[in-house]
């Protein structure tokens, strides 16, 4: 479970979204000292900053930006409270119409017709309403007063504005009132905040590095994947690098489940609604499903999700508790019906490949087998250098509508996945709400090279799915029995993980994933037949991984050495093999890596063999 650290931790987050809240109101006053006319919406502490939704007269522009920062250091000096006055609901409607702010009248109205919980969904903040926790149903709201600003809001806020740490204003944006495009358009301005200037310019720093790193822009540079308008948004292209680059992601997870008994299946990419109104997936997802119409007259839908169809291949005959565990396992493409503004690159797609398996066991099995699913992600994400976190995602037991299943069993599952983690003796965090409509899970969070976080691999208990399919098996005692289901995704979405790889590498993908491994230099065409003797030593090297040989190619073109080098670099080789008269004679190559370090000149046996054990190990080697 959490320890005092994490605890910890999770003060010092709260801690920073109360100023970062606080920096949001300060910026609110600078805007209406600038701007009298301004309108209020929503301005609420965010991941790794905060925003305010105003109606100005004029359009912002990034120069309004640098007025409004200057505006809000005045403030800050001033050493400005956060006074907290609390007024009954009508006398704070009165209040706010008489301060011409539409926006916070409209709220308190919601507020006092439909309660807190209304405000908070059609606003998505929870500060927005000057409901104090706890006081549901009450009719007294709160507002914070700064120098001359005046915000309807829960709190709790910094004591003045010197307790705010170091800030910058990003951008501007707009955003329809709640969120609805039939309501007026706002000015969102975001901004960020920090405890130091350190904090601050490493933050930046990162932002500047992740747009270098854009896996949009450095998939079509190195030649991974496209998109086309005929072939239609969120449905990628994977081109033969991009192809590779996949298939070696597959075969590395492949490897590491095939020893411990899972099996190959192959499903269709369409079905029947009935079998996702069996499985239940129908009532809470058929907004998201393609539907496909044919000659039978029958309804089908494009496959989202596997899991139904696993199912159907356990059930296709009766099943022994010997042959128990049974593991399927399979990477195939699901298809969601995403709407076109939330499509990005391959982070948010319409087919999604996922590489998916499920596992039929025994009650008593579910520990060794959740153990097992353990090793395989722990495994996976060794060679990626990604530090994983773990939660646990738990139901909702206030709100039972939303899952299949008893209570029972729910408690049941939970406690099964805690005695894993203990049994692990790890660190991790219990997540209410968190949980698949059909079981709790463990998830697993992967940290990048910028420090994101990403929800990737996955483990999901599952009572629900064999009991609505009527999943049995012949016990030792000769009775037909129940067995329990486990999902579990390793990488997750194919597509997703590779924009995450892609990022996290800014494009240098270690030597064993890079499309081409090394790209011979001739200096000059007198060069070129030594150049193929030397790729062809290096196809020779067998390898006992899924691939045959290393990756080589041959840069002919007529250009100066300095240019193929910087070619190479540029696609993000590992290795550059350069050679001349020198090497041709002495049957070497002079090697270079692609981050500019000189290994100097090397036998083709030695970069050979030392390609081979990057590849092998799945590890690079030092550079010096």
């Amino acid at each position: 479970m959490s320890t005092s650290l994490a605890a910890e931790k999770e003060q010092a987050q709260q801690d920073l979204d109360r100023m970062r809240h606080s920096t949001a109101h300060l910026m609110a006053a600078a805007v209406q000292l600038l701007w009298p006319e301004a309108k209020f919406g929503v301005g609420p502490a965010i991941k790794n900053g905060f925003y305010y939704d105003i109606e100005l007269p004029e359009a912002l522009t990034p120069k309004d930006l640098g007025r409004i920062e200057q505006k809000m250091r005045e403030l800050k000096n001033k050493k400005l409270g956060y006074d907290r006055i609390e007024v009954g609901i009508d006398e704070a409607i009165e209040e706010m119409s008489k301060r011409n702010q539409p926006y916070k009248v409209e709220l308190l109205n919601l507020l006092k017709e439909r309660g807190s919980t209304a405000v908070v969904q059609e606003t998505g903040d929870a500060e927005a309403i000057g409901l104090s926790e706890g006081q549901e149903g009450s009719t007294v709201v709160s507002f914070y007063q700064t120098g001359h600003f005046l915000d309807l809001c829960r709190g709790p806020h910094v004591e003045d504005t010197t307790h705010i740490g170091v800030f910058k204003l990003m951008s501007i944006a707009g955003a329809y009132w709640r969120g609805n495009e039939n309501n007026p358009q706002l000015q969102r301005l975001y901004g960020t905040a920090f405890n130091t200037k350190e904090e601050l310019d490493h933050y930046l720093w990162l932002l500047e590095e992740s747009k270098k790193r854009d896996h949009r822009r450095l998939g079509q540079e190195l030649d991974l994947f496209t998109f086309s308008d005929l072939v239609g948004g969120g449905l990628p292209l994977f081109t033969p690098k991009g192809t590779l680059v996949r298939d070696l992601l597959e075969e590395f997870v492949q490897s590491l489940q095939e020893p411990l008994g899972y099996q190959r299946v192959h499903i269709p990419h369409i079905t029947k609604n009935d079998l996702y109104k069996t499985s239940g997936h129908w009532e809470k997802f058929q907004e998201d499903i393609f539907r496909v119409s044919g000659k039978s007259g029958e309804d089908f839908c494009m496959k989202p999700m596997n899991c139904p169809h696993h199912t159907q291949i356990y059930a296709s005959r009766m099943r022994s508790y010997r042959e128990l565990p049974i593991r399927l396992s399979e990477v195939t493409t699901v298809y969601r019906d995403e709407l076109p503004g939330t499509l990005h690159g391959l982070s948010r797609v319409r087919a999604i490949t996922q590489d998916d398996a499920h596992v039929f066991c025994t009650p008593d099995q579910v520990q060794e087998e959740v153990l097992r699913i353990y090793s395989i992600i722990e495994n996976f994400y060794k060679p990626f250098g990604m530090t994983l976190a773990v939660r646990l995602s738990l139901w909702d037991e206030e709100h039972p509508e939303k899952y299949l299943g008893t209570p029972e069993l729910w408690n049941s599952a939970q406690e099964q996945l805690r005695a894993v983690l203990r049994m692990k003796g790890i660190e991790w965090v219990e997540e209410v709400g968190e949980a698949a409509f059909y079981g709790p899970k463990i998830d697993f969070t992967a940290l990048d090279a910028l420090e994101r976080t990403w929800q990737l691999a996955t483990i999901q208990l599952d009572f629900n799915l064999p009991e609505r399919f009527n999943l049995e098996y012949m016990g030792p005692d000769g009775h037909a029995a129940r067995p329990v289901m486990l999902h579990r995704a390793v990488l997750g979405s194919v597509e997703r993980f590779m924009s995450v790889l892609i990022e996290h590498y800014a494009g240098a993908f270690p030597t064993w994933l890079s499309p081409v491994q090394a790209m011979i230099i001739p200096i000059a065409d007198r060069h070129l037949d030594y150049a193929y003797q030397v790729k062809q030593s290096l196809l020779d090297v067998r390898l006992s991984s899924a691939r045959e040989s290393i990756r080589v190619e041959v840069d002919e073109a007529r250009e100066s050495m300095q240019k193929k080098i910087r070619n190479a670099q540029l696609q993000k080789v590992p290795y550059m093999l350069v050679l001349g008269d020198k090497e041709a004679e002495n049957g070497e190559v002079n090697v270079r890596h692609r981050s500019g370090v000189n290994l100097g000149t090397l036998s083709v046996s030695a970069i050979a063999e030392r390609i081979k054990q990057e590849i092998l190990t799945r590890n690079d080697l030092p550079r010096e």
